[in-house]
């Protein structure tokens, strides 16, 4: 009897597809293989990272033949430290992520979908991003991201994931890193860019971090970059539009079915701001003060005065609402990639919403959230997508929801 391939073995083996966390799957050496930077058709060797019961996770020795969907990597550093797609030509990237979330939803929600998701590309491929977060390692010194599964910084003389505004600012540290004028406690250096600028943090020489505006589907919004806020402009507005997809149109008479929608995770009031258009009556909750101050101050320079921002965690928040709201006609949520905690997944169906739209970038946490919202009445109407990370394995995903009569 031959055993199954342990930790530092080779193996041989074909990659049948890209399957969630970007792993190409494979298999060889006896086990069930998740291989990183695989592209589907690639013929390969492989070295056994870790094993766990007949799978095992491992690593490219040798190309042996490629698949029809690898291409050189324009930056070999990123795919150490994220992008672990840029092997992949990029509508094969758009493949491989409808695949992932059918997939997640199929394994861990009960989920199957009648037809692949459908996909809105990113125009821009490379230069997209506007917002980063960098990591400082004074000590080697070193200036970039996080190598992926460990601590270490991977050095980068430049970052191709960034708009230009960042870029110049990243080079901007560089040369602080390299005259030893980047301050040991800067960590983590976050900025973000607007249509006015670049906003920092820590600021270096200001107090705290300037804000900055952008203008985003006919709305504008003031951040800064200690909050969150979706980083591909070039897909936001198609974003927004499907978000708010089963909302009424703005400037309509608001009906029965109209009176009230709850913005949940609302961030800086992305969301909140054009529901707030749509709805008789809208509530935006966040746990972040500076995010909860910043859409408070986005609604009233929009000009609208019949939406409240509540600064509570989402779980605790939900505690009180099903008793002080009732029955909610439409609730939008956007939680961090861990998906609902736990007590706020109970919760939420309470609220006894109409129709529920949940924005994720994590397919697993959706799918986990989405499992518990359908045995609690409720049904799947849509899925839609967006590559708001290429040359990553992650995605935004938009899934609608309806309570059924039951």
């Amino acid at each position: 009897m031959v055993l199954p391939a342990r930790r530092g073995d080779e193996a041989e083996t074909i990659i049948e597809r890209i399957v969630p966390g970007g792993f190409g799957l494979g298999y060889g050496g006896g086990r069930t293989l998740f291989v990183s930077r695989a592209a589907p058709g690639d013929r390969l060797r492989v070295r056994i990272d870790r094993e766990r019961g007949r799978v095992a996770h491992a690593s490219i020795v040798e190309i042996l033949e490629p698949g029809p969907d690898r291409v050189a990597e324009e930056y070999p550093l990123l795919s150490r430290c994220g992008a672990d797609f840029q092997h992949l030509r990029y509508d094969a990237q758009l493949a491989a992520k409808s695949g992932i979330i059918a997939d997640s939803l199929r394994r861990i929600g009960g989920i199957t979908l009648p037809e692949p998701v459908a996909m809105t590309a990113s125009p821009l491929v490379w230069g997209y991003r506007t917002r980063a977060e960098w990591r400082h390692d004074p000590v080697q010194p070193a200036l970039g991201y996080l190598e992926t599964g460990s601590q270490r910084v991977i050095d980068l003389p430049h970052d191709p994931f960034v708009v230009p505004a960042l870029a110049v600012r990243f080079g901007e540290l560089r040369e602080r890193l390299m005259a030893g004028r980047l301050p040991e406690s800067a960590i983590e250096l976050r900025a973000a860019a607007g249509d006015d600028g670049v906003s920092s943090s820590p600021p270096m020489e200001l107090p705290q971090p300037l804000p900055v505006h952008a203008t985003v589907a006919g709305e504008r919004y003031e951040f800064d970059a200690d909050c969150f806020f979706q980083v591909n402009a070039g897909v936001l507005d198609a974003l927004i539009d499907e978000a708010l997809r089963f909302a009424p149109e703005a400037g309509a008479p608001p009906a029965a079915t109209s009176r009230m929608a709850i913005d949940l995770y609302c961030g800086i009031g992305l969301f909140t701001v054009p529901l707030t258009r749509r709805f008789a009556q809208v509530i935006g909750v966040d746990s972040q003060p500076r995010a909860a101050e910043f859409a408070a101050r986005n609604i009233a320079t929009a000009g609208l005065d019949h939406a409240r921002i509540q600064t509570a965690p989402v779980e605790r928040w939900l505690d009180g609402a099903y008793r002080s709201h009732g029955r909610t006609p439409f609730v939008l949520l956007d939680p961090p990639r861990t998906g609902l905690p736990a007590h706020a997944s109970r919760m939420l169906p309470r609220l006894r919403a109409a129709r529920i739209t949940y924005i994720s970038c994590d397919p697993s946490t959706l799918a986990r959230d989405l499992k518990g919202l359908l045995a609690s009445g409720y049904v799947l109407v849509s899925v839609a997508a967006f590559d708001m990370f290429p040359q990553t394995h992650h995605v935004e995903i938009v899934a609608h929801l309806e309570r059924t009569e039951s």
